[in-house]
């Protein structure tokens, strides 16, 4: 469901306050419009009510003041759970690409996640240009959120975060093979079809299609319950778990990457 500020007043100033009060406390998405109809910016909330009247009733960083002084209206759609928001809300910015959003996402100051392009890609954590070849996943809001992330993803996919010269030069499974965080593509533990498949997997949910993710999973536990491969649908199991509980994380820690 969608709710906007009334057109026909673009031209006063917007009540950003009266129209927070009118809102819902239910989750959802947000959009910012200028006079002129150009989208500012989309942002997601757990409540409406409360995100959206946080713009213009505290105190705000210069770049963030500078956009709620353009607003001229909004739209707001009313999603069932936060996690609904956040889906939404990535598709919203990929496709309509809002100016702050895309200021947001070029700053060199946030922190991203970075899986190389190589035959046997790494997951890292980076920031600044990104001249390092590969996909490049955020902004996020804090390094902390981009460790945090990083950190259920080993224990989720098992992809290397070792640096090349090291990866070339291993002749026995490191430390984090033996905690369960990596594979040992290093020295063939693992197939190339498999850590492929594990890569793909990490890429589908850093691209925000985590439901596809699980999906998938489910479907692949199931097909090994039912060949009696019940170590394999564990394992599937505590994926599925491991996924669910990291994008509930993922969007709450994705607040705070909110202008």
């Amino acid at each position: 469901m969608s709710v906007g500020s009334d057109p026909s007043a673009a031209r006063a100033p917007f009540d950003g306050r009266a129209y927070a009060r009118e809102l819902t406390a239910a989750p959802g998405v947000y959009r910012m419009y200028a006079a002129d109809d150009s989208l500012l910016y989309v942002g997601k909330a757990a409540s409406l009510k409360k995100r959206v009247g946080s713009y213009f009733t505290k105190a705000l960083q210069a770049r963030t003041a500078a956009m709620v002084a353009q607003i001229a209206r909004m739209d707001v759609t009313v999603t069932r759970t936060p996690t609904e928001a956040l889906l939404l809300e990535n598709q919203l910015i990929k496709s309509l690409k809002p100016r702050y959003n895309v200021l947001l996402r070029d700053d060199k100051s946030y922190p991203n996640v970075l899986l190389t392009r190589e035959a046997w890609p790494r997951i890292a954590f980076h920031r600044g240009p990104r001249s390092v070849p590969g996909r490049y996943f955020g902004p996020y809001p804090s390094v902390l959120a981009v460790r945090e992330t990083l950190n259920l993803m080993q224990k989720i996919f098992r992809l290397r975060n070792c640096e090349d010269s090291v990866f070339r030069n291993r002749s026995r499974p490191c430390l984090q093979h033996q905690i369960g965080r990596c594979t040992a593509p290093c020295v063939g533990l693992v197939s190339a079809q498999d850590y492929a498949e594990s890569v793909r997997r990490a890429a589908l949910f850093l691209d925000g299609r985590s439901d596809e993710l699980s999906a998938e999973l489910t479907a692949a536990m199931e097909e090994a319950s039912a060949a009696l491969a019940f170590e394999r649908a564990a394992v599937l199991r505590d994926q599925i778990a491991a996924i669910r509980k990291l994008q509930a994380r993922q969007y709450v820690d994705g607040q705070a990457a909110d202008l």
